[in-house]
């Protein structure tokens, strides 16, 4: 890790939606879902908690494109990290040799993190960290190559993975889904008709290689199924988000004109939004928990419609004063999200303990207490903003 200051110029927009997704990520959905379930038939509170929880398994809301801004924004800032270490005279083989330093890196916090106080490591690759460090150095080796190298990366690993998912075989008709931790009202949502079958939890392809994968590694018990459908292969789809930001980047590095830039933006996510509801209309449902190249592509096309709103009022139009409170947020993301794995259960029970178990309690308890984590969170990421602490792998 390193505390030295961030080389200029940054991209500032990409800072403040960094900050955006982390702080959405930090607030733990606002207790939104636990409101809900006091309020039934509330139309409104059921609109909220479906945007701050993860869909069942079809679909996804604002709570489910957390994790594609996260990754996309990471494809983003490869070419102005590039770019920083060759104004300092740094070799590619250098340059490549911190790439896989970084992956490292990555997948070695996020199995830390998995793990917690468990008595032994928990070796898991789910995690968003593992998930990105997984896929890191193939995005690297694309850069500067041209949109063709890329768009032919994307379409490369959008075929693979719905061949290797449609070449599997569908679960037969004595499958008994609850082995695979598919019960209740999830026998309903996550097991799906005919050819969209080889998209059930549990019994797809991805799920099928971690009860090889997983069991390679020492366990205190044999791995059988992930209970949220979450599968290591998911790296390999979501290559295409971060190659989809490492266009963007390169675009917002490049020789358009401002305008230019962000109708390339505004283009790009129509055609990748396009693309990924037609996929998932007929041939590829998406299905945020295994990462289908129809989710890759539709929530990919989302974010690049955020990053171009962002970069046309941010470094566009030069209205930056109401971002300050993201970007303090955005300029230390990673040390947000250990902090946040690592102490927000904590900095609840202090909330409680310092300002009374009353005001958390009630039917808003859990909103109040999701904004006092928030806000200490957002404090620590300010006050190493002020002492112009910067980590970063």
């Amino acid at each position: 890790m390193s505390n030295a200051a961030p080389p200029a110029p940054r991209l500032a927009s990409l800072d403040a939606l960094r900050g955006l997704a982390m702080l959405f990520m930090a607030t733990g959905g606002l207790g939104f879902a636990a409101i809900a379930a006091e309020h039934p038939d509330s139309a409104f509170w059921s609109f909220l908690k479906y945007h701050t929880t993860h869909a069942a398994w079809l679909g996804g809301g604002a709570w489910d494109l957390i994790q594609p801004a996260f990754m996309l924004m990471v494809g983003v800032a490869i070419p102005y990290s590039l770019a920083s270490r060759r104004r300092v005279g740094e070799s590619y083989q250098r340059s490549l040799l911190h790439a896989i330093g970084r992956a490292a890196l990555l997948v070695a916090l996020a199995i830390f993190l998995t793990t917690g106080d468990r008595p032994r490591p928990e070796f898991a690759f789910h995690n968003v960290l593992a998930q990105i460090g997984l896929g890191y150095v193939f995005v690297f080796l694309l850069a500067d190559r041209g949109w063709r190298w890329q768009v032919g990366a994307i379409v490369i690993l959008a075929t693979a993975t719905w061949g290797a998912f449609v070449l599997h075989p569908l679960p037969g008709p004595g499958t008994n889904f609850r082995d695979f931790g598919v019960t209740g009202e999830k026998l309903r949502q996550c097991v799906l008709p005919g050819f969209l079958g080889h998209w059930n939890m549990g019994t797809n392809v991805a799920a099928h290689f971690d009860r090889w994968f997983l069991n390679l590694f020492p366990t205190a018990k044999p791995f059988v199924f992930n209970g949220g459908g979450y599968q290591t292969l998911n790296f390999v789809p979501a290559i295409i988000t971060m190659t989809l930001g490492l266009m963007a980047g390169e675009v917002l590095r490049g020789e358009r004109t401002p305008r230019g830039k962000t109708l390339w933006l505004v283009g790009a996510g129509a055609t990748c939004l396009a693309l990924g509801w037609l996929a998932g209309a007929t041939v590829c449902p998406i299905v945020k928990r295994l990462w289908t190249p129809s989710w890759a592509l539709a929530s990919g096309g989302v974010v690049l419609w955020l990053l171009a709103a962002f970069h046309h009022v941010i470094d566009v139009r030069g209205h930056r004063a109401w971002a300050f409170p993201l970007t303090v947020v955005g300029m230390n993301s990673i040390a947000l999200y250990v902090a946040h794995s690592l102490f927000a259960g904590p900095l609840a029970g202090i909330g409680r303990t310092y300002l009374g178990q009353a005001t958390f309690a009630g039917t808003y308890g859990p909103l109040w207490s999701s904004l006092f984590v928030t806000g200490m969170l957002w404090l620590f990421c300010y006050w190493l903003y002020r002492r112009q602490i910067f980590l970063k792998l």
